[in-house]
């Protein structure tokens, strides 16, 4: 596997040459969108939670982790500089990835008006770096890869599922990095998860991760669903069925750690190979977890449902005949009549990796992403739920 890559400050490489706008806070929203107008490759991000540091960590260490992401080349930060998520603090955390990024304070600027025209001023310089930045083949050990499902049925757990499972493993062997999430994806498969860990400690750490997220979804009093209406349709009776077709999309592999999201940071893989993480069963906040651990490119199962992400392109794969449509990228559905295997589908899948990395776009890129959902855990609740994280200072 080789492709094309944009090199960064830290020595990974990119697939896609962003512009990243980020707005702080929410009031600054409608000036970051203004700013990135007619302008194809430049993303906004917004913190919709609250102008709030205090309980709101978790948020500041994911926007930080998206501006060092390998498919950003360069960072605008706005914040309207009443808040509490001081423009120079998250700069100073931004930074350090070796980045050019640039910061509107907008009462300091004078306003809505000067700030959206300072902004356009320091974007146009923006991109004129981002043009410029050189580029060097790379190859599957300069990929981190984010595994995902959503909108499953039952031709998830026979057909995309296993195929990108097959997929994960070849690129394993290929010596890339893969991450999976969705914990409440996985109840009833524990033991096989933690089977594969490659040490007590990290079999140790998925445990707890894995308690923590089947108490925040399972609160006595407080019903919420953990399977949607389509997953019902689709033909899946309880989350323990949907977990068992969940498992073959990660593949056979070791797994190397568990990658922390939480309120004192974010972990980011220390060598190659399979890891899971607690990445957001939700699509939007998956799409953006995925992006704040630097992963490049997203390999997606599902019935039929589309998904993308502005950031990170999401290849989509499909094994159900009757709902397949023009947004997948790999077709699964001759599994379903034994006519075609995982194994061959999987080669597939990471053939249109090594393509998207080379520029190809997926189905559905550059066509109605997703929002880019800032999704937290809340820490009022994490306490009073008492969790324990393996390796993170809250609740230790």
């Amino acid at each position: 596997m080789k492709f094309q890559g944009y090199i960064r400050p830290d020595g990974k490489l990119g697939i896609r040459n962003k512009i990243l706008i980020v707005a702080l806070d929410e009031c600054c929203d409608g000036l970051a969108k203004r700013i990135a107008e007619g302008h194809r490759d430049v993303v906004v991000l917004t913190n919709h939670y609250t102008c709030m540091l205090g309980g709101n960590e978790e948020t500041f260490y994911q926007m930080v982790g998206i501006c060092a992401n390998p498919n950003v080349a360069a960072v605008l930060v706005l914040a309207m500089g009443c808040g509490s998520i001081l423009i120079s603090h998250f700069v100073d955390h931004a930074k350090k990835c070796g980045k050019p990024i640039e910061s509107i304070n907008c009462i300091e600027v004078g306003g809505t008006k000067k700030s959206i025209a300072l902004g356009r001023e320091k974007l146009e310089k923006l991109i004129e770096y981002a043009q410029q930045v050189p580029r060097r083949e790379g190859t599957a050990a300069d990929l981190f890869v984010g595994i995902k499902c959503g909108g499953s049925d039952t031709s998830s757990g026979i057909a995309s599922n296993p195929s990108v499972g097959k997929a994960a493993d070849i690129l394993y062997e290929l010596g890339a990095t893969t991450v999976a999430g969705e914990l409440i994806e996985l109840m009833g498969c524990e033991e096989q998860i933690q089977r594969r860990a490659i040490s007590p400690e990290v079999a140790a750490d998925i445990a707890a991760a894995s308690d923590n997220e089947l108490k925040r979804w399972n609160v006595d009093g407080a019903p919420v669903e953990s399977m949607s209406i389509g997953n019902c349709i689709g033909g899946l009776t309880t989350i323990e069925e949907k977990s068992f077709g969940a498992l073959h999309k990660t593949g056979s592999a070791p797994i190397q750690g568990f990658l922390q999201i939480s309120n004192s940071g974010i972990d980011h893989p220390d060598k190659p190979g399979f890891y899971l993480s607690d990445v957001s069963h939700l699509c939007g906040g998956a799409g953006t977890n995925f992006a704040a651990l630097g992963v490049q490119v997203v390999m997606w199962t599902s019935g039929a449902a589309g998904f993308d992400n502005e950031l990170v392109p999401v290849i989509k794969v499909s094994g159900n005949k009757d709902l397949i449509n023009d947004d997948v990228d790999v077709d699964a559905t001759d599994i379903m009549d034994g006519s075609d295997s995982a194994a061959r589908v999987g080669q597939r899948i990471v053939d249109k990796v090594e393509a998207v990395c080379n520029g190809e776009p997926t189905a559905t890129e550059g066509f109605g992403s997703s929002f880019l959902t800032l999704y937290q855990k809340d820490v009022r609740v994490e306490q009073l739920l008492r969790l324990k994280y393996p390796h993170c200072p809250m609740g230790c």
